[in-house]
């Protein structure tokens, strides 16, 4: 049906939906530029409808050194379309992610973010930043948005998936 929202692995054809979604969230989301979503396509999830980009969200195994089983999953990239904002859809779209990444068994999914309201209602807890260092190794130390990963008004949160 064409009304209906369609949640789905992203294709090459979304791209520039994707990137102009990301975009429209300068404040809240790391922009990320047109080649880094083709590079990662294959990590990105969509909701639409029709031909029409509603949401979009993406994921990033983050290694533990040593231990490959007690690798975290990272959610980036969660954005919903403000046209689209409070139907459910991005509860669906992270829902369809954690199911998509359950397969390789992580220790747990991790997210950076401004809503924290909502991701608690998705059952993810408020976690130190000092306790995801390898994230922030990984991606913060690079942020140009803030000096300080540490002092990043985002609230770090994370779901225990095992």
């Amino acid at each position: 049906m064409e009304d209906e929202i369609v949640i789905r692995r992203a294709t090459l054809e979304d791209v520039f939906a994707i990137h102009r979604l990301i975009q429209s969230y300068p404040h809240e989301l790391i922009l990320r530029p047109v080649n880094n979503i083709v590079e990662n396509i294959d990590r990105f999830t969509v909701a639409v409808r029709g031909r029409e980009l509603a949401a979009c969200a993406a994921w990033q195994i983050l290694p533990e050194i040593g231990c490959p089983e007690g690798a975290t999953v990272e959610l980036q990239s969660v954005a919903v379309s403000q046209a689209y904002r409070g139907q459910g859809i991005g509860t669906r779209l992270v829902r369809f992610v954690l199911q998509r990444i359950d397969g390789f068994k992580p220790a747990q999914a991790l997210v950076l973010t401004f809503e924290p309201g909502f991701f608690g209602k998705l059952g993810f807890k408020e976690v130190p930043k000092t306790a995801i260092i390898h994230k922030i190794y990984r991606g913060c130390v690079y942020c140009t948005k803030h000096t300080n990963p540490f002092t990043c008004p985002e609230i770090a949160m994370a779901l225990q998936l095992r």
